[in-house]
């Protein structure tokens, strides 16, 4: 896959301005089954706990984890699309953790999504200008569709779309172009932030890099900042300044691109790096493969200690019985692990 490497290279956002997004110690349970009639306690999934991290304007943070680990959770999140049980999240300066109603309508013109499926998430009753023009109409910048035409053209071909698919409708393109309508739709109220919900997992890997040059273009021409949801690993290293892993619900490292591939930390992190495989026989056939053992975590009865303790092949006592804070090394790079930190 060949992918443009502009973002590790050009100008990194400096950590020191201010923050555009902020997440202070985000956390979410969702009950599960009915709250018991005679007292005692509400069974809830873990989903999210304690995560804080900051995203600065024109960065891409990717976050990374397995399968259940939190991530989409945890974007939703920000956009306000789930309501956190504790925590507080700040756009812009701001508090929005409590913003409803007109309010939020308002924020979220500042705020979209890019979706995994771009076969699930374009309506196939609706044409592409109808899709795109949608939130236009609704945040009452254009009267009627019709009145949208020149923007969507516009927005089209930014996303290397031609101007004859305006009138066309998603059952007509591929899943490429389909993902390139569905950016044009989460640019077309001219957004600040962006969260991109693992937008290259469901292409064919020929397009994948095409849609992630797209994304790289379009935050250096719009000044885009991006949440990049993602467990590729090696579509995240390309896009992103800095990438965040998740485990269980909970950070477990953060760290610029380069330092997290160069010198991970955290154990999990490790074994997130050797299952990458390399385009070269020899390499992949020497290095080496941590496979991890012992049980996945239970969301609903969380460990008292560490939610990697039952799998990691570092575990100590310690690790058992108390949580690791998220220590950062004075460089931006953080670790959450009693015997790495």
């Amino acid at each position: 896959m060949s992918v443009s490497t502009s973002n590790n290279h050009g100008h990194v956002p400096d950590q020191a301005d201010s923050p555009l997004v902020e997440v202070d110690n985000l956390t979410i349970h969702f009950p599960v089954g009915k709250k018991p009639l005679f007292g005692g306690t509400q069974r809830v999934v873990h989903a999210v706990d304690g995560v804080t991290f900051s995203i600065s304007r024109g960065e891409t943070l990717g976050l990374v984890g397995e399968s259940g680990s939190g991530k989409t959770t945890t974007g939703r999140a920000i956009l306000r699309r789930i309501e956190p049980t504790a925590g507080s999240i700040c756009f812009r300066g701001r508090d929005i953790t409590e913003t409803r109603g007109e309010a939020l309508r308002h924020l979220r013109r500042h705020m979209q999504l890019v979706f995994q499926d771009p076969y699930a998430s374009l309506n196939p009753r609706m044409s592409v200008l109808e899709l795109i023009a949608e939130p236009l109409k609704v945040h009452g910048i254009v009267n009627s569709v019709d009145d949208a035409r020149d923007q969507v053209c516009q927005l089209l071909d930014r996303c290397g779309l031609p101007a004859d698919a305006v009138d066309r409708y998603p059952h007509a393109f591929s899943g490429g172009q389909r993902q390139r309508v569905g950016i044009a739709r989460a640019l077309a109220l001219q957004p600040d932030f962006i969260v991109a919900d693992e937008p290259v997992s469901a292409l064919d890997v020929s397009v994948r890099a095409q849609v992630v040059n797209l994304l790289q273009d379009l935050q250096a021409d719009f000044g885009l900042t991006y949440l990049f949801i993602a467990h590729d690993l090696s579509v995240v290293r390309h896009i992103s300044h800095r990438i965040a892993i998740m485990y269980a619900g909970s950070l477990v490292e953060i760290a610029p691109a380069g330092e997290i591939y160069d010198h991970p930390k955290h154990p999990y992190t490790e074994s997130l790096l050797s299952s990458v495989p390399i385009p070269d026989p020899p390499m992949q056939r020497e290095r080496r493969r941590i496979v991890l053992e012992g049980e996945i975590p239970d969301t609903m009865e969380p460990a008292i200690g560490c939610r990697f303790a039952s799998r990691c092949p570092l575990v100590e006592d310690r690790c058992r019985n108390e949580i690791p804070p998220l220590v950062d090394d004075g460089s931006g790079h953080a670790v959450a692990c009693w015997v790495r930190s």
